[in-house]
């Protein structure tokens, strides 16, 4: 019973895991930058929001970025 009961757990912390991906946007100037989530390109106004690790919300000149992949 024990090992069905931790089986589930992990199967269900799996799932919850791979909803919210991380992203990873490389800079023109060398940064690399790590979101938590993926990042929004509004295509009006060219700028990329993104949510930070530590929860804030900012955004980036689409123009600074070189790549954004999936971590």
């Amino acid at each position: 019973m024990k090992w069905m009961l931790s089986i589930a757990a992990l199967s269900v912390s799996m799932l919850v895991s791979g909803c919210s991906s991380d992203y990873v946007m490389a800079t023109k100037d060398g940064r690399m930058i790590m979101t938590d989530g993926k990042p929004n390109i509004d295509k009006e106004t060219g700028l990329v929001k993104y949510v930070d690790q530590s929860g804030n919300e900012i955004q980036i000149n689409g123009d600074e970025i070189s790549s954004i992949v999936e971590r």
